[in-house]
């Protein structure tokens, strides 16, 4: 059976990196970016150049031709992050966005899986870490930064497609995976004995076997219909940690999403070291 093939945009970027080793391998990928090399200056194998935000598509259509599916992790940043550059930046990432769904739609890609953020929920994160609100849900949004609320339109441009209602009917299905802690270091790097601090480190971890894992179900899952029958799912993007915040439920329910890994277990004797660093036993 052949491989399906795969448009990966972003593929120099820092989630690209952790997806990589795991879409190689399953895969016939196609990756796109706008430049050929990874943040640390190394080269990304096999990454074609092309320009997401240029509204002219036919610049680079043909990647898109015959796919079966897009992953989109590419992100638009500017240097200087004051208010107003920030902002502005954001208008370009929704651009960017469009520019990609709308490309995919035309060439009658099946679905798109996009990489969103927990950042969509900030504003309710302190309260669920204090215990004021139950557990963070995918059907919630409340951001008080530009980034999150950027990411929030970024997840509701992927509603409009999927609902096909101003495309003709025909729907773009797709994912949008609120992506946590991809990294082993965030727990080492908050301040010893900083509980909260800990707290949200282990809440928000998600392995690099379990984010392949979440994106692969999310790509080759037959049906990710919600209760609706609307092709769409946002669902987040962490390991099983006991610590959690937000809820995967429905990750689970819907394309079988089975973490392997826990925070709690990983991260046992930093625990410790936090834990005995604030006079806790």
């Amino acid at each position: 059976m052949p491989k399906r093939r795969v448009v990966l945009t972003g593929a120099s970027g820092t989630i690209a990196g952790v997806l990589l080793p795991a879409l190689r391998e399953r895969y016939d990928l196609t990756l796109l970016d706008s430049r050929a090399s990874d943040r640390h200056g190394v080269e990304v194998d096999g990454v074609q150049i092309a320009d997401l935000l240029d509204k002219d598509r036919d610049r680079y259509r043909h990647h898109f031709a015959g796919a079966d599916a897009v992953v989109h992790c590419a992100y638009f940043r500017v240097q200087d992050q004051g208010d107003d550059a920030y902002f502005s930046s954001e208008l370009e990432n929704l651009q960017l966005t469009y520019n990609v769904y709308q490309v995919a739609w035309e060439e009658g890609v099946r679905r798109l899986v996009a990489a969103s953020t927990n950042h969509a929920a900030d504003l309710l994160e302190n309260y669920a870490l204090d215990g004021r609100v139950p557990m963070v849900t995918p059907d919630q949004n409340a951001s008080d930064n530009w980034y999150g609320w950027a990411k929030i339109a970024f997840e509701q441009i992927g509603q409009v497609y999927a609902s096909g209602v101003t495309h003709g009917g025909r729907p773009l299905e797709n994912v949008q995976i609120r992506i946590g802690g991809p990294r082993e270091t965030d727990l080492a790097d908050a301040p010893l004995g900083d509980l909260r601090k800990m707290r949200r480190a282990l809440a928000v971890y998600i392995s690099q076997r379990d984010m392949s894992q979440l994106f692969i179900k999310s790509i080759e899952s037959e049906d990710i219909g919600d209760d609706l029958g609307l092709p769409f799912q946002i669902f987040y993007g962490i390991s099983a940690n006991s610590h959690a915040i937000w809820s995967i439920a429905n990750a689970r329910r819907v394309i079988g999403y089975a973490p392997q890994d826990n925070s709690e277990d990983r991260f046992f004797d930093l625990i410790q070291a936090h834990m005995k660093a604030a006079g806790k036993s």
